[in-house]
């Protein structure tokens, strides 16, 4: 259960970062009306990366094996 968690916590980290970063790079290059929104949710992105990959690695690091539990 613990590497599963540690899996999702890597998974989840990359994914919403790179999901941000596109959002970036579709928001740079043209500076029009719809570019701030487009920036926010990416930064939303980006946040929300840095915050649940490292939960979901705290998570999995409150399991212990279960030979170190008895």
């Amino acid at each position: 259960m613990k590497t599963l968690v540690r899996i999702a916590a890597i998974l989840s980290f990359g994914f919403f970062l790179a999901g941000g970063l596109l959002l970036v790079g579709l928001a740079v290059p043209s500076p029009g009306s719809d570019a701030l929104p487009i920036m926010a949710v990416a930064l939303f992105f980006v946040g929300t990366a840095f915050f649940a990959g490292p939960m979901l690695l705290a998570a999995a690091e409150r399991f212990g094996r279960t030979d170190e539990a008895k």
